[in-house]
C-alpha cells in the first residue's frame, strides 16, 4: 500500500497567518503540523509516500523532508495547481498509486489514542474496497458525516447536512483499493465545483464494498485548519507530552521503532537537533533502547 498526504489548499481558514506559508508547515507545539498525518501513515506500515501541496510551497517541504531516505522512507512530491477536491489527489497521484491499494490522509489533521496502531494496520489490510473511519463529535454538521446501523454498516454519508443523521463524522483518513484512481475520474464536481471525497466514498457505498471502523472513545482526532483547533492541538500535544515524556508523531522514534531505521541513524538525527529538547528526547531513545 501507498500513502498520500494531501497538503495543498491556501489555507484561507488561518489567514494572514498562512498568507505567507503553507499550514502544513505551521507548528503544531514542537513539530510542524505535516510530521501528525505523515506519523499515521508511518505507523500503518507504509514507506512509499506522495505529498501533494501547492507548486509555490514544493521548496518548503523538500527542504524539511527531502526523498524520506533519512527516516527510511521514498517521498515523492505532486502539485495541486488549484483546490479542486480531496479527490482530485488520486488524479495527481495516478502515476505514483500504480498497481497498487492507498490511504489518503488530509495534511492537517491529528489522531492519537489507545489502540490507533492496530486500527491503522487493520485497515491497510483491509480486502474490501474501501474504508473509512468514524469518530464522534458534538458538531457533526461541520464535517462529512456517516449513518450506521446497529451491525456497524454504512446506510449514508452527507457531507455537511444541516441536519446531521448521526454524530459519526468522517476524519481525513481513507483507505481504498487502486479502483479508487478511475472512481475519482468519473465523479462529477460538486455544486462548488470539486471532486468530493464524499463522492468517492458514495460510490463504493453503490457497490457495497466501503467499510467502517468506529474510534474509541480513547482516540483523539483534531482538525488543525482554523487558530482555535491549532492552538488546541498544540495545548494537546503539551499537556500529553509533558505529562508522559512521550512523544506524539516523533517521526524519528517512530521510524526507529518500526525498523525503518537503525540505532546508528537514530543516533545521527538526535545529534542534528542534540541542542533541542526534542534532539534530546530522541537521545533518550537512543540511550534506552
Amino acid at each position: 500500500m501507498k500513502g498520500i498526504i494531501l497538503a495543498g489548499g491556501s489555507g484561507t481558514r488561518l489567514h494572514p497567518i498562512t498568507k505567507s506559508v503553507t499550514k502544513q508547515l505551521l507548528p503544531v507545539y514542537d513539530k510542524p503540523m505535516i510530521y501528525y498525518p505523515l506519523s499515521v501513515l508511518m505507523l500503518a506500515g507504509i514507506r512509499e509516500i506522495m505529498i501533494i501541496t501547492c507548486e509555490d510551497d514544493l521548496h518548503s517541504f523538500k527542504k524539511l523532508l527531502n526523498n524520506g531516505s533519512e527516516f527510511g522512507l521514498s517521498i515523492e512530491y505532486g502539485v495541486q495547481k488549484d483546490p479542486k477536491g480531496i479527490a482530485e489527489a488520486f488524479i495527481i497521484a495516478e502515476e505514483f498509486i500504480d498497481e497498487s491499494s492507498v490511504c489518503l490522509v488530509l495534511g492537517d489533521n491529528l489522531f492519537y489514542g489507545t489502540g490507533l496502531v492496530e486500527s491503522l494496520q487493520r485497515a491497510r489490510d483491509n480486502n474490501k474496497g474501501a474504508l473509512i473511519f468514524g469518530c464522534y463529535v458534538s458538531n457533526p454538521s461541520e464535517f462529512g458525516v456517516v449513518d450506521i446501523d446497529d451491525h456497524n454498516r454504512v446506510l449514508s454519508i452527507e457531507e455537511k447536512p444541516e441536519k446531521p443523521k448521526s454524530n459519526y463524522a468522517v476524519p481525513g483518513l481513507y483507505f481504498y483499493n487502486n479502483e479508487v484512481v478511475e472512481i475519482a475520474k468519473n465523479i462529477e464536481p460538486s455544486d462548488r465545483g470539486e471532486l468530493e471525497i464524499t463522492a468517492v466514498n458514495n460510490e463504493y457505498l453503490k457497490m457495497g464494498l466501503l467499510d467502517i471502523e468506529i474510534l474509541s472513545r480513547g482516540t483523539a482526532w483534531m482538525d488543525m485548519g482554523n487558530c482555535k483547533s491549532l492552538l488546541n492541538a498544540s495545548v494537546f500535544v503539551d499537556a500529553i507530552q509533558s505529562r508522559q515524556g512521550l512523544y506524539i508523531a516523533c517521526i524519528e522514534e517512530i521510524a526507529y521503532r518500526m525498523g525503518y531505521i537503525d540505532k546508528v541513524q537514530l543516533r545521527n538525527l538526535a545529534d542534528s537537533m542534540i541542542k533541542t529538547e526534542y534532539g534530546k528526547y530522541l537521545e533518550m531513545i537512543y540511550e534506552t533502547q
